[in-house]
């Protein structure tokens, strides 16, 4: 189910839940709707409200933050690979081949990832990557491309004391690289756990049960209740489409990647 479908659920439980409460204030006996049933309830309602947006608010900062750790990985990744291609240009014409897989990975990883955008120009890369687990970074086509990169590097033949100082220095890069590229594949899955996501939307609908049971008889109101319900469910939805920071509206930038690109192709 996609994070829009979650979120019109979501939309769909509240404006269900007002109206349930709407429809069983009539049905309540006197005493049942005095001023202190009714000061009690808010009482309740207003520690609900107090507590779910606590969490909500908590949610939203813990996903953005891992958003922006994404972000900041995808950065090191570019970078690992610019160093890395520099350490290969500097062995000499022997690396051209590794070097050009390294230019092919990176293009696969552009196309692959972020599948809305224009594709990098060319047809030194392969296309056609399948999805594991939601990530194409996670990709065992990309993954064997690193893995022929890495056996190029360590089949170099060191000839003097400069090129095995690279040799060191290129296998270094290059676990650097990979280090790089496992935090991003543990990052690019969700955290949200759906039973705490399942918990959390009962409180709401608890609370705007409430609002519909102590809500004025007029239109305002049931505007209001309806906006008080779609922003919450805008809410679940960003919190949704962050937790998945390769796919959906937010997603992280390609820039990185394709400046690293820009650097390999020179």
């Amino acid at each position: 189910m996609t994070e829009i479908l979650k979120a019109a659920l979501v939309l769909f439980v509240l404006l269900g839940s007002s109206v349930l409460g709407r429809v069983i204030h009539p049905l309540l006996s006197e005493r049942h709707r005095s001023r202190d049933v009714i000061d009690f309830v808010r009482l309740v309602v207003a520690m609900l409200v107090t507590f779910a947006a606590l969490v909500l608010g908590l949610l939203t900062t813990s996903v953005k933050a891992s958003f922006d750790k994404v972000g900041t990985d995808l950065n090191g990744l570019s970078i690992e690979l610019i160093r890395l291609d520099q350490c290969l240009r500097q062995w000499g014409e022997e690396t051209i081949p590794i070097r050009q897989e390294l230019r092919a990975y990176t293009a696969a990883a552009i196309a692959t990832t972020w599948t809305e955008e224009p594709r990098p120009p060319g047809d030194y890369y392969p296309t056609d990557v399948p999805v594991i687990h939601g990530s194409e970074i996670e990709s065992s086509v990309l993954a064997n491309m690193l893995t022929r990169i890495e056996f190029g590097i360590r089949g170099l033949e060191a000839r003097d004391p400069t090129h095995r100082r690279l040799e060191t220095t290129c296998i270094a890069q290059y676990e650097r690289l990979m280090q790089t590229r496992w935090r991003l594949i543990e990052e690019a899955g969700s955290s949200m756990s759906t039973p705490f996501l399942v918990v959390l939307i009962f409180w709401l609908a608890v609370v705007f049960a409430a609002f519909g049971l102590n809500a004025p008889h007029n239109l305002l109101s049931y505007i209001t209740i309806a906006l008080a319900a779609l922003s919450v469910a805008s809410a679940i939805f960003v919190i949704l489409d962050l937790d998945q920071p390769f796919g959906g509206i937010f997603t992280v930038s390609s820039e990185p990647l394709r400046h690293a690109l820009t650097h390999l192709s020179e």
